[in-house]
């Protein structure tokens, strides 16, 4: 059982608090990122800067059990079908059954932008994205703990 982090866009609290819960807890914490990133952790990995290639890279190094900390929406989906945990630096859990549906409103907003179409970005984060992601967190790591 481990947690990955795919560090390329992965918010500085969120990567120090996954860091320090994996070492409070005996969890090996790995960190991903391009070579582009300065990324301060005792299990990094880092790849080229191509397309996908930090994506590729966690995907090859889940397995069944493991976490994966990312934003990324369709890798989230491909660390679920390896009935892996997948959370969002916000702290919201990507779940099986969500997943279908929020891959297909990222295909229409592509659309829809690819046509001309404005959309909203994300919200600025602020400190109840910082709890919400510790909580959440705790959580998955309590019964990833208790599954094992």
């Amino acid at each position: 059982m481990k947690i990955i982090i795919d560090a390329d866009s992965c918010p500085k609290n969120s990567l120090l608090y996954t860091i320090q819960s994996g070492k409070r807890e005996g969890i090996h914490v790995v960190t991903v990122a391009s070579y582009n990133h300065n990324i301060e952790s005792d299990r990094h990995i880092t790849v080229g800067d191509s397309s996908q290639e930090a994506d590729i890279k966690v995907m090859n190094l889940t397995e069944a059990g493991d976490l994966v900390i990312t934003q990324d929406w369709g890798l989230a989906a491909m660390i679920l079908s390896k009935n892996a945990y997948a959370l969002n630096p916000i702290g919201i859990e990507y779940l099986q059954e969500k997943i279908d549906f929020m891959l297909e409103e990222r295909a229409i907003k592509a659309k829809y932008r690819k046509s001309g179409g404005r959309t909203k970005g994300p919200k600025k984060r602020d400190s109840d994205d910082d709890l919400r992601f510790k909580n959440r967190l705790d959580e998955i790591i309590f019964r990833m703990l208790n599954t094992a």
